[in-house]
């Protein structure tokens, strides 16, 4: 009543809060979509508002007495939005999680932290979204407005929370002649597929030998160390393509490059656990001193590869570390 120029204007929103979604995950994840998709997605809450148009140019009490009616004139359009917005939100919801898995996948072949980015806090908010349509199919305005409430604070905390994406794009390079390059030019060896190297015995030893090139330099230099370690980083102290060390991460270790930098950390708190020199210090400093940056990560990679806590390991090793101090 107090603001009748917004009538009519929230009946299409909900078929925009899908679309807001996809492209907000997309965008937080690093996907590429073209300006043309992006747009297509915002159609069906144009033709809504395209058939509401006659609404839009009634005179305000008009406005008022069809709001005060139930949509009266315009029940048969009302019906197909309602039943618009359900399939299109499950829609949404589904591809945005989708593309949420397909990150955390991609991102476990390009760094070695994953906490940061992994956007859980995502998915979580996602399915608290899923609760707001319940509630605005079965609860009342109370529960829905409460739930919307706590919806946009979460997602305003994280959103701003959120460390950047890795995003630097590797771009496969073209597939060539595998007797081109001579055994010393690792650099250029092309980007291929598995089938590839196993057919090609050129293939196999170029494999064979970047992989002995990435085993010298984490026995060496001990690089897993760096907290911060990415793919690309690798890649440039080897210099070969990004995509060719994932390539051999991948098919002589069988692990993405995520668990084989925190298999390489956890082998190395083994060994230096066990050094007198170093029971002075706590777990968690030794967890640090690896190349962890967090206790939850240290743990939950630790227990993946052991099946042990780290507790557990050092009791059963029988090592006795110095406690944390819990005033620190």
């Amino acid at each position: 009543m107090e603001y009748p120029y917004f009538l009519g204007l929230e009946i299409a929103m909900p078929l925009l809060h899908g679309p807001l979604l996809f492209l907000y995950t997309t965008l937080l994840t690093g996907k590429t979509i073209s300006k043309l998709y992006r747009s297509l997605h915002f159609i069906p809450a144009i033709i809504v508002y395209i058939a509401l148009s006659k609404f839009f140019l009634l005179p305000t009490p008009q406005k008022i007495y069809v709001y005060e009616n139930n949509g009266i004139g315009y029940l048969g359009l009302l019906k197909i939005v309602h039943f618009a917005i359900l399939p299109s939100g499950i829609a949404y919801i589904l591809t945005s999680l989708y593309i949420i898995q397909e990150h955390r996948k991609n991102i476990s072949n390009l760094v070695s932290h994953i906490e940061k980015i992994n956007l859980n806090w995502l998915r979580y908010l996602i399915f608290g979204m899923c609760m707001i349509w319940v509630s605005i199919l079965l609860g009342n305005d109370i529960s829905t407005f409460s739930l919307v409430d706590v919806f946009i604070l979460f997602i305003g905390y994280f959103g701003i929370k959120q460390v950047g994406i890795f995003t630097n794009k590797v771009t496969p390079l073209p597939v060539g002649n595998l007797d081109a390059p001579t055994p010393g030019d690792i650099k250029d060896i092309p980007f291929i597929a598995n089938v590839k190297y196993q057919k090609s015995a050129i293939g196999q030893e170029f494999l064979s030998e970047i992989h002995s090139q990435v085993t010298r330099l984490m026995q060496q230099e001990k690089v897993f160390k760096d907290p911060e370690l990415s793919l690309n980083e690798l890649a440039e102290q080897l210099n070969i393509h990004p995509n060719t060390l994932s390539q051999v991460i991948n098919t002589m270790e069988n692990k993405n490059f995520y668990d084989y930098i925190n298999d390489l950390r956890i082998e190395e708190f083994k060994l230096i656990s066990i050094q007198p020199e170093n029971q002075k210090f706590t777990l968690l400093a030794m967890a640090y001193e690896v190349g962890f940056n967090s206790k939850t990560s240290f743990n939950r990679n630790f227990k993946k590869k052991i099946g042990l806590s780290p507790t557990a390991y050092l009791k059963q090793q029988k090592i006795a570390l110095q406690p944390i101090n819990i005033n620190m």
